[in-house]
């Protein structure tokens, strides 16, 4: 008889430490779930199409710029209104690659200024119009200049 009492208390301390042992150890597995980074909503991009094909370089021969640009979006929000404002986008840039000049975009420094211009002055127009700054990034899909 005191072997089965024996057994009996044994199963029901075992029994009692595992289940204590288990809810300690679920907080711990909640706090790492808590410690795991968010996930980012993916970058959205949005195409300024038609490519751009300006003059460029002031009097005298004429010059050709074509470029094919992307914008980089935060998110849907963003993406929206920058589709929405894009004739402002357009017509801005169309302004910028005009002015430019030979010495302005022969190098790559030159080419890498303009980008990060244009980036500046298409998130001020949309800080201007939404109070917004959705824009992220400014993309050169193609560069060609006709000399």
């Amino acid at each position: 008889m005191n072997k089965i009492i024996l057994i009996g208390l044994t199963v029901v301390c075992l029994v009692g430490f595992g289940i204590r042992v288990e809810a300690e150890e679920k907080p711990e597995e909640e706090a790492q779930d808590e410690k795991a980074p968010a996930v980012l909503e993916r970058p959205i991009y949005v195409p300024v199409k038609p490519a751009f094909v300006v003059n460029y370089g002031g009097p005298g021969k004429l010059k050709y710029l074509k470029l094919e640009i992307s914008l980089r979006v935060k998110d849907t929000s963003a993406s929206n209104a920058t589709r929405h404002h894009m004739p402002l986008i357009r017509d801005y840039l169309v302004k910028v690659f005009s002015r430019q000049m030979d010495e302005d975009i022969d190098t790559q420094q030159g080419k890498e200024q303009l980008r990060v211009s244009a980036l500046e002055g298409v998130q001020n127009l949309l800080m201007e119009e939404d109070g917004e700054q959705g824009v992220t990034n400014l993309l050169f899909n193609s560069f060609v200049m006709q000399r």
